[in-house]
Order: C-alpha cells, then structure tokens, then sequence
C-alpha cells in the first residue's frame, strides 16, 4: 500500500510540469525596472531595424553577394531571433511587472535562447574561416568557398546547434515541479528552470555546463588558430598598406567575437562558479548578452566595412536628397 502511494505521488509530481511559471524579473532592482526598462526597449529598437536594413541591403545588392557578406546575413537573421525571443518579454516585466509563461512556452524560448546562442557562435567561427581563406588564400577564395562549401558549412552550423540543444528539452521535461514555479529572472533558462524541479538536476547541471563550454571553448580555440594564422600571413606581407588593409578587413569581426563572448562566458560561468556575485548583478548580465550583440553587431559591420557603410550611405541619405 505504501508503494502504491509513493508510485502515485511521483506519477502526480511528474506530470505537474505545465506551468504557468512566474517571471520576477531583477529581484532586488525591482524600484529601477521601469528605468532599466528604457534603455532595453531603445536597444531592441535598434537591433530590429539595423538587422532588417542589414539583410535588406545584403539581398538588394548583388556586389554583397559573396561569402563574407552571406554569413553576415545568417548572423543578423540568428540576431534577430535572439533579440525577439527574450527582449520584449523582458521590458514587458520591467514596465507591467511579473508576467506568466507556459510551460511549453517556457521551454520554446529556452530553445531559441540557447539555439541562438549556439548559432552565433558557429557563424563567427565560420567568418573566422572566410577571413583566414581570403587573407591567406587570396587568389583561391572562390575556388575554396565555392556555394556548396558555403551550403556544407550551413548545414553544419544548424545541425550541430541543434542537435546541442534539443536535448535540454527533454532533460526539463522529464523533471517534476512541485513547488512554487518563481524564476527570479526575466527569461527562461535552462539551469533557472531546473533548479525549480523537486528531483535531482545533477544531469542536467552537466549537460548544461559542460556542452556549452565543450561548443565555446572548441570555437574560440578554432578562431585563435585561424587569426594566428592570419596574422602570420599579415606580417609577411611587403608593404605596411597592405598589412593595414588586411588588418582592417578583420577588426569588425574582431569586435564581435569579443562583444559576443565577453558576456557570454560571464554569464555561462557564474551559474557554476559565481555563489559570491550578486544575484541582481548576474540576471542584468545574462540579459546584456542577449539586447546587446544583437543591436551592436550590425552597426559595428556597417562602420567597419566599407562596402556595407558606402551602400548605407547610398540608402538612406543620399536617395532621401533627391
């Protein structure tokens, strides 16, 4: 009889996992939310219409159908998923206050959270290819980065961050809730949301340490090989023009990668290790890291690189003289 009411109870808690969860928003800054949500609705502005202009100008313009420009493409449209899937909610809490997700609407942007997470840093280890190719490889780029290399390497990057990702659905899944479903943060994460489960999460703490830091660290490790190289080449070109012009050709990216992982690494490693860091302090990180790269990494190219800063210019300044 007791094992009887021991397997109905854990059937009970097992299948009470539909939610509806309650999202805090920054527990202890909730005086500053309407601020704080200020700058984030004016950062996901800017990461809407910079991304959309990007892909419009990359699609109109047939001189910016090239490799380069074909994987800055995908990395504003994965931007725009990442900006999208947790930014409105989240100045949606600062200004309204606490706000209620499904479960299945939970685990949807934690999917696309970590998904796109996994994607930029796949594309970014691919631009890292394209520019190793095209400074090292000059006379070979098109001959290398032929459109069904490109079409591989796509593939490569959707697959492998998917099939790193998915898992985390049915490891949430599979855990029984059974006490008060409070996520003291303003998104869906996968770590946030086990620690609610009344079961033990130790699978799921791994997974989701170690899988991201494997992904991470192999692609950091992969883009300071191909920038080792490309400096090497660099600094063995003839002339100091042409030194400056392969280095300038790599600075945008430069400034993405450290925009993107700074934060990131921050963040991955202060659920692991940060007990001593203020939970307020982590939670205004983790959501820097999702409105910030987004906004800035189409500006920075379109600074950065001439052939999309010219055609912006052509765009939006010059047709509206006329």
């Amino acid at each position: 009889m007791i094992l009887e009411k021991t397997m109905m109870a854990t059937f009970n808690l097992s299948s009470f996992n539909s939610g509806p969860f309650i999202l805090l928003g920054i527990p202890g800054l909730e005086q500053f939310h309407i601020w704080i949500g200020i700058p984030f609705f004016i950062i996901h502005l800017v990461a809407l219409v910079s991304n959309s202009a990007l892909l419009y100008l990359i699609y109109m313009e047939r001189r910016l159908h090239e490799p380069m420009f074909f994987f800055l493409s995908i990395l504003a449209a994965t931007d725009l998923i990442l900006s999208n899937t947790c930014v409105p909610k989240t100045f949606s809490i600062f200004w309204i206050g606490p706000q209620e997700i499904t479960f299945p609407g939970c685990l949807t942007q934690m999917f696309f959270l970590h998904y796109s997470f996994a994607m930029d840093s796949a594309i970014l280890l691919a631009m890292a290819f394209d520019r190793y190719v095209a400074i090292c490889f000059p006379l070979r780029y098109t001959t290398i980065l032929t459109r069904q290399i490109i079409t591989k390497i796509v593939i490569g990057i959707v697959s492998r961050s998917f099939c790193i990702i998915f898992p985390c659905v049915f490891l949430l899944k599979r855990l029984p809730f059974c006490q008060t479903l409070i996520i003291p943060h303003t998104y869906c994460e996968h770590i946030g949301v086990a620690q609610l489960a009344c079961a033990d999460i130790s699978i799921n703490i791994w997974y989701g340490f170690a899988v991201p830091i494997v992904t991470v660290t192999s692609d950091l490790i992969l883009i300071g090989i191909s920038y080792a190289l490309i400096l090497h080449t660099i600094f063995n070109l003839p002339s100091q023009d042409a030194r400056w012009k392969a280095l300038n050709t790599c600075g945008s990216h430069v400034c993405v990668i450290l925009i993107f992982y700074t934060p990131a690494m921050f963040s991955v490693l202060t659920h692991r290790f940060g007990h001593n860091i203020p939970h307020s302090f982590h939670i205004l990180i983790a959501n820097l890291y999702v409105a910030i790269p987004p906004a800035l990494n189409p500006i920075i190219y379109g600074v950065k690189t001439k052939d999309i800063r010219e055609k912006i210019i052509l765009l939006f300044f010059l047709r509206g003289t006329k």
